[in-house]
């Protein structure tokens, strides 16, 4: 048997990491399988790689560099945490996946969506999700979420600015056109208790 294969998507200040956890707790007390993982990261290797993406505050990284490596990362995630859970039968539930680097790299970088997504579908090859939701927010927004939270450990793309962000939006709902079967959007304007019932009403949904 088969589990299910779910991501969060959105941009940077969407909340995904705040609703991430607390959909665990509710899986948890729902007495559902699952393994709760994120992107870029997930395995000791891909971890390594993400220490790279995200803390190399100097900028000098090449756009495509930057593609390659999460592409590398996912593919070790990928068969190192998401394919033995979903053999198991479990629930996976990820912070970002293949979404996530058509918009940030594919429009944010300008290398080009189509481009990006053949990197990604050799590294993943046939590892999609089975549903995404989207936390769909205005970058404007999600820029002042990501300054008044004083706590928020500060990366690479955190530093860019909102025209960067506005692309990575705009990238988002292109991919969101490409993939209308998988992709649920989800206005994460609300509170975040609001959004995580909203999500687990649709998973269990999903499930029974």
């Amino acid at each position: 048997m088969n589990g299910i294969f779910i991501t969060l998507e959105g941009p940077d200040g969407s909340g995904k990491t705040t609703v991430s956890t607390r959909l665990a707790e509710r899986l948890e007390e729902a007495g559902i399988q699952f393994v709760k993982t994120r992107e870029p990261g997930g395995s000791k290797i891909s971890d390594v790689v993400r220490d790279i993406f995200l803390n190399d505050l100097d900028s000098r990284m090449d756009a495509k560099t930057e593609a390659l490596l999460i592409a590398g990362a996912r593919r070790q995630h990928v068969v190192e945490l998401i394919r033995p859970a979903l053999a198991e039968g479990k629930l996976v539930l990820c912070d970002r996946f293949i979404d996530s680097s058509l918009a940030y790299q594919g429009v944010g970088r300008d290398i080009g969506i189509d481009e990006v997504l053949k990197i990604n579908q050799f590294a993943v090859e046939t590892t999609m999700p089975d549903v995404t939701f989207y936390l769909d927010v205005p970058a404007d927004v999600g820029l002042a979420r990501i300054a008044a939270n004083k706590g928020r450990e500060v990366n690479r793309l955190d530093m860019e600015d909102v025209t960067f962000h506005s692309k990575v939006q705009a990238g988002y709902e292109t991919v969101r056109d490409m993939f209308p079967e998988r992709i649920e959007i989800i206005d994460a304007t609300r509170t975040v208790e609001e959004i995580v019932a909203d999500i687990f009403d649709r998973i269990q949904a999903k499930l029974s």
